[in-house]
């Protein structure tokens, strides 16, 4: 069963169910779907309106970026979940002899990379998300400021969630695998924070005026 094709109150009862997945990767992915179509509508509501001409080229922005992100978020919900099966999978393959031993080794190395590089892509596409909310923010439709407040705190909880998830696969793996992810992680978690930061200040300013 696809998640995307479930309703929000059937997602919610597998989320809390004793299975493993749908899990903490997925409902990152989910969390990142739900920021990018709330940029979308303050686009929507901006775009158009002479009121908020100053914000056009903000919200021309955001539509770009959210394009990407919208339904391929839905897929890396999906994709996370089949990824922690597979990891499962190789764990339950056979053992008896030295050459099963080093394939299912392989198998689980494989896997459990592959289930750090999804929840990575999650990552990458909500610091894109995030990076075009502040401008929406400071010029946007006022009216809608605060749902651009929302959408990037659901895109932090996605970035900062997705990376949990990236680091515990790593954590099982060799050093040398995932190398790249091993640098990045801090480094984003930390830029995460730095812009989400703004974003939240630029929305309380906004609704100050």
């Amino acid at each position: 069963m696809n998640w995307m094709d479930m309703s929000l109150q059937e997602f919610q009862n597998a989320l809390a169910s004793k299975d493993p997945t749908p899990g903490g990767g997925t409902a990152a992915a989910v969390a990142l779907g739900q920021a990018s179509a709330l940029t979308q509508m303050v686009a929507h509501l901006t775009l158009g309106k002479e009121k908020w001409q100053d914000g056009w080229a903000a919200a021309q922005d955001a539509q770009r970026i959210v394009d990407t992100i919208y339904h391929r978020a839905g897929e890396l919900a999906q994709l996370d979940s089949e990824a922690f099966d597979g990891v499962m999978e190789s764990f339950r393959k056979p053992k008896s002899t030295e050459d099963e031993k080093n394939e299912r080794r392989k198998a689980i190395r494989h896997n459990t990379l592959l289930a750090a590089k999804i929840p990575y892509e999650t990552v990458l596409l909500g610091m894109e998300l995030l990076s075009c909310q502040a401008a929406l923010a400071k010029y946007g439709n006022a009216n809608a400021v605060s749902d651009v407040g929302v959408a990037s705190l659901l895109a932090s909880a996605a970035v900062k969630g997705a990376l949990f998830n990236v680091e515990i696969n790593l954590q099982s793996l060799p050093s040398e695998m995932g190398g790249e992810m091993r640098v990045q992680c801090p480094l984003l978690r930390s830029k995460c924070s730095e812009v989400s930061r703004s974003i939240m200040h630029a929305v309380h300013e906004r609704m100050s005026d």
